[in-house]
Formats: structure tokens, C-alpha cells, sequence
């Protein structure tokens, strides 16, 4: 079992940042978002790299629920119905080491390929 596996799991009443609370008293906060955009699961990721689905859209989505999966992970149930991603315990706290390089990587592929967080918006490059 993961040293890594928090005591409690709270998800906001907003529904859109998930707390990971442990032993030590450490938390950890990560957003809906976030969390949905990196996704472990393979309809993201896919088995390849050259298989990543860039997420766009995404700004407003919120936690359903949270599953646990064994004692290893939990499983997120996205409102925009993606539910195939298992966040390890070791996962989670990657995600939130490497937030400000995995945050920054993704607005950048976003404004490279004109896309929005927002969902229903469309950005036209005018050359």
C-alpha cells in the first residue's frame, strides 16, 4: 500500500476542486479542471503518446463522484460523462508537484491550436 493514500477525500460543495487530506495533515487541492484535462486514462492519454487527445472545454466541469479502486486509487466521474480515468495515490501527488509545468504546457497546446477552456467557444487565428 501507497505511503501516499490519504486519510480523507472532500470534494467541494461547488463540486469542482477535489482535497486530498493525509496523516501528516498535508492537503493537497486539485481542481476539476485540472484533474479532468489530465486524466490518466486512456481516452486521453491513449496507448501511445502520439494517441493524446488535447482536452478543450473543459473550465466548468465538475466532480459527480469519487470511487475507490482497490487501495490504490479512486475513480473520477466527470459531469461531461468521462469516467475511464484511474488517479493513483501516487498520481495525484505527481499532479500536484507538477502543476505549474503541466498547467502552463496546456495552455500553451491550447493557444497553439486555437482552442479555449471554455466550452461552446471557437477562436479564429486572422492572418
Amino acid at each position: 500500500m501507497s505511503k501516499l493514500k490519504p486519510e480523507k477525500i472532500i470534494v467541494s460543495k461547488s463540486k469542482d476542486v477535489l482535497k486530498l487530506i493525509y496523516k501528516s495533515k498535508r492537503e493537497i487541492t486539485l481542481t476539476a479542471e485540472y484533474l479532468r484535462v489530465f486524466s490518466p486514462s486512456a481516452e486521453v492519454r491513449g496507448h501511445r503518446s502520439s494517441d493524446y487527445i488535447l482536452q478543450v472545454g473543459k473550465r466548468n466541469v465538475v466532480i459527480l463522484d469519487v470511487k475507490t479502486v482497490g487501495l490504490y486509487a479512486i475513480q473520477i466521474v466527470f459531469d461531461d460523462g468521462h469516467d475511464s480515468g484511474i488517479y493513483s495515490w501516487d498520481y495525484l501527488v505527481s499532479l500536484r508537484e507538477n502543476y505549474d509545468k503541466n498547467w502552463n504546457s496546456y495552455l500553451r497546446q491550447l493557444k497553439n491550436e486555437n482552442k479555449s477552456r471554455l466550452p461552446d467557444i471557437q477562436i479564429l487565428k486572422i492572418k
